[in-house]
């Protein structure tokens, strides 16, 4: 009986080891994969199922790629605190919103931003930062600003937030790519966790589904933290791959819903 599950299984493993490997490699995507993947390859039939059990994989597989980044010292760790923590409360309003929407209609909203996201990458995709960039008495309130909207996104979308909270902490400090990747792990994880236990009390999470992602997640994490730091000899090397995953995945998105 075990083996006409087997190639199910297999399927739900590749998948987490995509998306963990999206995760060490941009530090976003997580979430843009995952719902998808879950939905249109899986074949999860309620959306809010997918986004809870998603949030709740993304969240600790961001874990893993994030000791690959700290150990790599790519972590700005204020800069991390203060935008988790602003983005946390954001998180759970979004998402008691969110699971108010039908769930169709959500990822349609969710593709739109991502192209949106994506342009805006691709515009600044030469902008190398500045590697000494920190958190300060003069940008505290705009990376605390940036912090809580995109919690409110994430929780709204049930999403990690990667995809949007690498562009916001170069905007909002002008940090290089490979260190907003690596100091977003943390943001991610917080809301991914705010989001997947609100989910959770309502039911809509797959523990079987999120264990299967969450170890192949952790492996493909690990292959795409090292390839984060080769390619980050090219700061818009990365910007761009980052940008292309966002409008292949949006462009599909959009095409599914419509």
């Amino acid at each position: 009986m075990l083996t006409l599950f087997t190639p199910h299984i297999l399927l739900e493993l590749m998948s987490g080891v995509l998306v963990g490997f999206t995760l060490g490699l941009i530090g976003g995507g997580g979430s843009i994969l995952a719902v998808p993947l879950m939905v249109y390859l899986v074949g999860v039939k309620n959306p809010h199922v997918a986004i809870g059990t998603s949030a709740l994989a993304v969240a600790i597989n961001a874990l893993v790629g994030l000791a690959q980044h700290a150990r790599n010292h790519t972590v700005k760790w204020r800069c991390a605190g203060i935008f988790a923590s602003c983005g946390i409360a954001g998180a759970f309003i979004g998402a008691a919103i969110g699971k108010t929407i039908d769930g169709k209609k959500l990822l349609l909203f969710f593709a739109l931003l991502m192209i949106g996201v994506g342009i805006l990458m691709l515009r600044g995709r030469h902008n190398v930062g500045c590697p000494g960039a920190s958190c300060n008495r003069h940008n505290a309130s705009k990376v605390m600003g940036y912090g809580l909207g995109t919690g409110l996104l994430s929780g709204f979308f049930g999403i990690g937030g990667g995809f949007l909270i690498v562009p916001g902490l170069i905007a909002s400090t002008g940090m290089p790519i490979l260190n907003a990747v690596g100091t977003s792990l943390v943001a991610v994880s917080a809301f991914g966790f705010s989001t997947a236990l609100s989910y959770m009390f309502s039911g809509y999470i797959d523990w079987q589904l999120a264990a299967l992602f969450i170890l192949g997640g952790a492996i493909g994490c690990l292959f795409g933290t090292r390839t984060a730091r080769h390619m980050a000899k090219s700061s818009s090397h990365l910007t761009t791959l980052f940008a292309c995953i966002i409008f292949i995945v949006a462009i599909y998105m959009i095409w599914q819903s419509v």
